[in-house]
């Protein structure tokens, strides 16, 4: 198993608020190579999620097995050794302004070198080629030197993907990773994620509100709601109510569906109330819950 959460809890203390039920009973696991996409509205508790299967936080309740490993029952050194193997894109990643691209990129092997090769690429990078490449994927390569005060959100946000790219680690989780992209970059950004985790058989989870990105793009889906698990299937099976039920208190855009053969009367004409019907152009409007 990649990893293993059993019946996980996670209670944010409140100082002087009360305190916060993040997530309730949560049992996940997958397998070595497993694609998943989480989704349900917000203040579900995806993020607190990822952060716990990065070994970020400690879960109050349960048992959780990170790449073969109790991350709360290792030393120090050990604990960093298994973090290095764990690659987070960040929805907003933490990047320093007047950090250039290219050493955002290289920082995604510090976890692995020693500690003098780490400070020499803060001074000069010691690689530019690697770099290069993952920007490249992401349709930034002309941005390799830029200062990260110059960049845009959506360019910000693909920086972060390349630098864990860069890091090639064995679980790779990513929160919300293309809340800034429009859909062409977005689909680029989804499909080089999903490369990369396929040619590795790296393991690949990511945080989505885009619902349709969610069902078109990864062969498991978990729905989320109040720290609960709602739902583990696979998209075809998440229907409409399912969704509905998932997300009852926001408005929704779910993807279109095209009509089934079982669905059109006997003359083929599509009725006014299917995807497309009444329509001139056929276009298929969105649907909302």
């Amino acid at each position: 198993m990649s990893f293993t959460l059993d019946r996980v809890g996670l209670i944010h203390p409140g100082g002087n608020a009360p305190e916060q039920r993040a997530l309730r009973a949560v049992s996940i696991d997958a397998a070595r190579g497993e694609r998943l996409a989480i989704i349900g509205p917000s203040g579900a508790g995806k993020t607190s999620l990822l952060r716990i299967l990065a070994s970020a936080i400690r879960p109050t309740e349960g048992r959780v097995s990170v790449l073969g490993q109790n991350p709360w029952q290792l030393t120090g050194s050990q604990l960093k050794r298994l973090r290095s193997r764990i690659g987070f894109v960040r929805q907003s990643p933490p990047l320093p302004p007047r950090q250039r691209a290219i050493t955002a990129v290289i920082a995604g092997r510090l976890g692995e070198w020693p500690w003098w090769k780490s400070a020499l690429s803060l001074i000069y990078p010691v690689d530019i080629a690697g770099p290069r490449d993952e920007l490249a994927r992401l349709d930034l390569a002309d941005r390799l030197f830029d200062r990260c005060d110059r960049l845009s959100g959506g360019q910000l946000q693909r920086v972060g993907v390349a630098r864990v790219l860069y890091q090639r680690p064995d679980l790779l989780l990513a929160d919300e990773p293309i809340s800034a992209l429009d859909p062409a970059l977005a689909d680029l950004t989804v499909s080089e994620l999903h490369s990369e985790a396929e040619s590795r058989g790296a393991t690949l989870v990511a945080s989505l509100h885009a619902v349709d990105v969610a069902l078109r793009r990864f062969p498991r889906v978990i729905g989320l709601k109040a720290g609960e698990v709602i739902f583990d299937l696979p998209p075809a099976k998440v229907s409409d109510a399912v969704l509905s039920d998932l997300y009852a208190s926001e408005t929704v855009m779910l993807p279109p569906r095209e009509p089934r053969p079982s669905d059109l009367p006997a003359d083929g004409c599509v009725p006014a109330d299917l995807p497309g019907g009444g329509r001139p152009d056929g276009a298929v409007p969105p649907r909302a819950i």
